[in-house]
């Protein structure tokens, strides 16, 4: 079997981050987490999507491949699991929302051309939720640059999530992917939700053990 290399993947607001930390502290993994706030255009972006949607995220795709680059040399190659708290797939969910034609064709052949050598993850957790949980809690966690995305921009996402999940499931069969209802499973809150997910997570472990 592979190194098990779990990605935590859903829109902004479902709970990424803290699930990813809950599975690294439960079973032993290596955690990586995205870059978020070093991006310096993150604001600009959401006060002007048309105009820093480029510069923001080519900086995103840049970091993460540096990222999955250490991560591999560091960490993989080591036989060390890893479990991100995001997949280098979203890199084309963001862009081709709010790049102009132009500038996606030009960012898809860097995406591309990135990621060809790069490790990717062979579990995917993938969290759901309603735009209205979601908007509560970008609101309760209290970031500056994300009180200013709009309800229309989330609804948006969600479904371009939803759209993309379906289909890296039919493109990807042999790469298990666990759903999560974040509207019905509140793993940050409730130690008894956050069991069953765990165990979810260890069935697909052993799955894929299995399956090797």
């Amino acid at each position: 079997m592979p190194v098990p290399f779990i990605a935590v993947e859903g829109p902004i607001g479902v709970g990424k981050t803290s699930l990813s930390h809950k599975i690294a502290d439960v079973f032993g993994f290596e955690l990586l987490k995205e870059i978020v706030d070093e991006n310096p255009f993150l604001n600009k972006f959401y006060e002007d999507i048309d105009e820093w949607s480029f510069q923001t995220e080519m900086f995103f795709l840049c970091n993460r491949y540096k990222q999955l680059r250490d991560i591999k040399r560091d960490a993989i190659d080591h036989k060390k699991p890893v479990v991100a708290d995001y997949h280098v797939f979203k890199n084309l969910i963001f862009a081709k929302r709010t790049l102009q034609s132009n500038e996606y064709n030009k960012y898809d052949k860097i995406y591309t051309i990135l990621i060809e050598d790069i490790v990717t993850p062979n579990i995917v957790i993938y969290l759901d939720a309603s735009v209205d949980t979601l908007m509560k809690r970008i609101a309760m966690r209290g970031r500056e640059f994300e009180q200013m995305i709009k309800r229309d921009y989330m609804e948006q996402l969600v479904v371009d999530y939803q759209k993309f999940i379906e289909r890296f499931e039919k493109e990807n069969p042999e790469i298990p992917v666990v759903r999560i209802d974040g509207n019905v499973h509140d793993f940050v809150n409730n130690p008894y939700d956050l069991e069953k997910i765990l165990q979810q997570v260890k069935d697909a472990l052993e799955k894929r053990s299995l399956n090797r």
